[in-house]
């Protein structure tokens, strides 16, 4: 009876009706007594969120009352769309398609991440989510900014948390329209259907996954694919029919076909130009994620010693990222001890630190999607050997200079500063007793580009043209480096001995800025970091 009691009780709480306490079957001392507690009168009425995702009522320590996402004001999407739309012109659609899970292993899942353009225009940390922008001039905002997301749904809620859904696509995050992303593939083909003067402007998923929602309901037959091609590489008209675009073709085949005709343009190039100047907001989050891993690389120098593993240096990294904020790493760490270091992307970080070895550690968290990335090489024993301190004041002259060239004044490329970088380092080495001829440097103990930009992406925005002027909001690496190989062409002491130092810089107006300036780097102060005196 008691239980029928209770589930009776239960059912009608999920109506959000008051329920009174449940009488009990028998009295203690001949007295009737009540519950004195109600079901639903949680102390946390936040948990479990409301939302997809950090909202200023869920998620104060993150989020505050005047931000959409932790740090960012809905203003500042709202700048940066109407930036991308007022640069592609009227006329112009775009299509941007977010992130999708990725799988580990069968239904394994990796935690997920937003695709980055994405999430730049939007804030919307959901996945297999779209976003439409379409230009029109007469309105307000200049454009029509519609979302495609995933629908409320009370299974998902059981197992994985409540979503923003259609109405918190518009309330929250500012759309104009909102639909449930299962019908974006319904949509499509009038989004896709443009006249004289229109161009569409798409991105795909960052990759494929078995995510329902970004796959086909009935896989398109291999005939099917090749009729969507064959109508979007039309080579003479200027419309596309709607009737001839199936709604039931998974929207990716559809703008993957249409992105292969040249139907549509990609998106990536455009959006990247916006993305390449940093805004006070974006540099701010930047200088946070730097403040995060220098810490943490300061307390690895520290935790450092003879017959640990390089995984515990790993793991005490990311442990002293997350204690700080940051949400994830911004890609996998190397911890590389001794002559590991001579493998330029060492990720295996499996070995035993020996006394006399020097650990190259190349590791950055990501704090509230924008990265870091810092390079730093220290000694084990807390002291540098006469060698390597020679070999490592070699390249920290060199990144020096390097950095001291990163001014909006210069009108420096990436390419121009990478030159620059080798002939430093031929320079330094031949003062320590190297004996080199052309090409030694770049080929074989400095294999790897100087320098890319910084952002949201640890790569980021890969398609600017490394010949192209740096300018004010720019953030990049400075990152040389030398490897030794045991080659008797080069002396013998240096032999698999390998130093990176890397920072993160920004192009201001008053010089270059190093974002990433509170990691330990002068031999001083690596040295006392090593011996427990920098905090």
């Amino acid at each position: 009876m008691r239980n029928t009691l209770l589930r009776n009780a239960l059912r009608s709480g999920i109506k959000r009706r008051p329920i009174q306490a449940i009488q009990p079957t028998s009295s203690i001392r001949g007295t009737s007594q009540i519950r004195p507690y109600s079901l639903f009168n949680s102390p946390h009425p936040s948990k479990p969120p409301p939302y997809g995702q950090p909202h200023p009522t869920s998620h104060p320590h993150l989020v505050k009352t005047h931000e959409l996402t932790p740090g960012v004001p809905p203003e500042e999407y709202e700048s940066r769309r109407r930036k991308l739309m007022e640069s592609l012109g009227e006329g112009s659609k775009v299509i941007c398609m977010g992130g999708t899970i990725k799988l580990m292993s069968q239904s394994i899942f990796y935690r997920f991440r937003q695709s980055t353009d994405f999430y730049y225009l939007t804030g919307f940390d959901e996945p297999d989510a779209t976003l439409v922008l379409e230009s029109a001039p007469s309105t307000s905002r200049g454009y029509r900014y519609t979302l495609f997301v995933p629908p409320k749904d009370a299974h998902d809620a059981l197992w994985e948390g409540e979503r923003a859904g259609v109405e918190g696509a518009i309330t929250t995050f500012g759309a104009d329209e909102a639909h449930p992303n299962t019908s974006l593939s319904a949509y499509l083909p009038t989004y896709l259907n443009i006249s004289s003067g229109e161009t569409i402007y798409a991105s795909l998923p960052p990759k494929a996954s078995s995510s329902v929602s970004s796959q086909p309901f009935v896989p398109p037959s291999p005939r099917r694919r090749s009729s969507l091609l064959k109508l979007f590489s039309s080579s003479t008209p200027s419309t596309t029919s709607t009737s001839e675009l199936n709604p039931n073709d998974p929207p990716h085949l559809l703008l993957a076909a249409a992105l292969s005709s040249e139907h549509a343009k990609p998106l990536e190039r455009s959006i990247q130009q916006i993305r390449m100047i940093k805004s006070p907001v974006e540099l701010k989050m930047m200088k946070k994620a730097a403040d995060i891993s220098s810490a943490a690389h300061t307390r690895v120098m520290r935790f450092a010693e003879p017959h640990k593993r390089e995984r515990d240096l790993e793991a005490t990294f990311e442990y002293e990222c997350s204690m700080r904020g940051a949400e994830r790493q911004a890609y996998v760490p190397v911890v590389a001890s001794g002559a590991n270091a001579l493998v330029i992307h060492y990720t295996r970080n499996d070995c035993v630190l020996d006394p006399n070895d020097l650990v190259l550690i190349d590791a950055g968290c990501e704090y509230n999607m924008y990265c870091s990335d810092i390079t730093r090489t220290f000694p084990v024993s807390g002291r540098f050997s006469e060698p390597q301190r020679d070999l490592y004041t070699a390249v920290l002259n060199a990144q020096k200079e390097c950095i001291r060239r990163c001014t909006v004044e210069g009108g420096v490329t990436l390419s121009e500063l990478h030159r620059a970088s080798c002939g430093l380092l031929l320079e330094e080495l031949r003062q320590i007793g190297f004996k080199l001829t052309v090409g030694d440097v770049e080929r074989t103990l400095y294999p790897h580009f100087l320098s890319h930009h910084l952002g949201s992406d640890l790569h980021d925005c890969p398609t600017r043209d490394r010949s192209a002027t740096l300018v004010e909001g720019n953030v990049i690496s400075i990152e040389p480096g030398v490897y030794v190989p045991y080659d008797y062409k080069f002396p013998k002491a240096f032999h698999g001995l390998g130093i990176r130092i890397e920072d993160e810089v920004a192009f201001t107006k008053d010089g270059p800025m190093v974002v990433s300036a509170n990691a330990p780097k002068e031999i001083v102060d690596v040295e006392a970091a090593c011996q427990g005196l920098l905090d």
